[in-house]
């Protein structure tokens, strides 16, 4: 991906929040001068990969693949004792993160706000998909799905997914961008994710501009931030 691509993402992501009066942490909005000024004082931040994440799967079209992340909260397992994790995602129409599930991974998703997110579930069978129907909790409520079927969360409901549940979701055409929260055990992007279709997770970066901001995968690079 393009740095400007990227920069543009961000400034749209951060737009839609406001409207949404979903607000960051300070931290969010720093320059790079002022990571330079804090960083020594930034060590969560670093080590347990809080911040902006921008993927297009590898897919190279992110409006049609991609998600746009912050990591609010996190723990490293055996090494912190928080054991679990926050984020807040921007979901947009008929924009797909593709089907995965997480080897150790229970999390909550929930609409916050916006259009109306979409999901497609089938449970792990060594690495297949089961095509056997399957209960889920929505809202705590036991919910039995068939595999594969399209489920829909309007805003306020959320979708508990334990481990080894395949699913792949995206916001429904017409309904708008959505708002999305993720609540979690502790999350590990670079071992815990397991997509059916080889998929990238962190992207490339051709720097034609400068980092509007700096992203999770940039701190080692620009900080000299030990991850």
């Amino acid at each position: 991906m393009k740095r400007s691509e990227i920069n543009t993402i961000i400034r749209e992501a951060e737009a839609f929040m406001n409207r949404s009066n979903f607000y960051l942490p300070l931290w969010a909005g720093w320059t790079l001068h002022e990571w330079m000024e804090n960083r020594k004082n930034c060590r969560e931040i670093f080590t347990s990969s809080l911040g902006w994440d921008i993927t297009d799967f590898g897919s190279g079209d992110f409006k049609r693949k991609g998600l746009v992340l912050f990591t609010l909260r996190n723990g490293i397992p055996g090494k912190t004792n928080k054991d679990y994790a926050e984020k807040i995602m921007v979901v947009g129409e008929d924009q797909e993160t593709p089907l995965h599930f997480h080897w150790h991974k229970t999390e909550d998703i929930i609409n916050r706000s916006g259009g109306n997110l979409i999901f497609e579930l089938y449970r792990d069978r060594d690495g297949e998909l089961d095509p056997s129907p399957f209960s889920v909790q929505i809202d705590g409520i036991k919910t039995e799905v068939r595999a594969g079927e399209s489920l829909c969360l309007t805003p306020g409901m959320s979708l508990t997914l334990e481990d080894h549940i395949y699913h792949r979701f995206y916001g429904e055409k017409g309904s708008g961008t959505v708002l999305t929260g993720e609540v979690s055990k502790v999350n590990d992007d670079n071992s815990d994710n397991r997509f059916y279709e080889p998929a990238g997770r962190f992207p490339e970066i051709i720097e034609d501009e400068e980092p509007y901001r700096l992203l999770v995968n940039d701190y080692g690079r620009f900080l000299g931030a030990l991850r």
